[in-house]
């Protein structure tokens, strides 16, 4: 899960939790539907690749740890409790749902001010015992952009098995050409 130590700083500094309260809502009430446009600005550090999107069967496996998250968060979100930052609890919760939305997106939401911390954007964690077929970190065809990493745990590859840490046809940002 996501390190929470931070927030503390960075609510401090205006961080708009409504981001998180955001992608949460959009989980639990539209059922995880794509988010192409995120409507307000939001200062993360790195790029997300979007649109978000997040697989039917994880959504549902969590849903229940997202709709707690979503009760104890629901008098920040509607304004009725103000957000203290010296509120070790709060920050451990929100620390929580980031985390829990990290992995809903595969993409890592990190915030300006978090410099100690790799910058948003997609990321495959794999930790596999014995791959007997065919495993990809990340595969892209057109596109993944900004921050991009994958990280594997491979004990043993089997005979005849392959590994791929990411494929090609963009991830990252596009190459700068030169200019003539």
């Amino acid at each position: 899960m996501s390190d929470f130590s931070a927030l503390s700083a960075l609510f401090g500094a205006g961080l708009p939790a409504t981001f998180l309260y955001q992608r949460l809502a959009n989980l639990l009430d539209r059922h995880g539907a794509s988010e192409a446009d995120l409507a307000a600005p939001v200062p993360l550090r790195g790029e997300l690749a979007l649109p978000l999107t997040v697989d039917e069967e994880q959504l549902a496996t969590h849903r229940g740890e997202l709709e707690l998250l979503r009760d104890a968060l629901g008098s920040y979100h509607r304004g009725e409790s103000p957000v203290d930052v010296g509120n070790p609890e709060l920050l451990r919760v929100l620390g929580r749902l980031r985390g829990r939305l990290e992995e809903l997106y595969g993409q890592r939401l990190t915030f300006q001010g978090e410099e100690d911390r790799q910058p948003s954007g997609p990321f495959s964690r794999q930790k596999i015992d014995t791959v007997r077929g065919h495993v990809t970190g990340m595969h892209a065809d057109e596109t993944i952009s900004g921050y991009a990493e994958t990280d594997q745990d491979i004990t043993t590859v089997a005979e005849g098995a392959t590994v791929t840490g990411m494929r090609a046809r963009n991830i990252g940002s596009p190459a700068r050409r030169p200019k003539d």
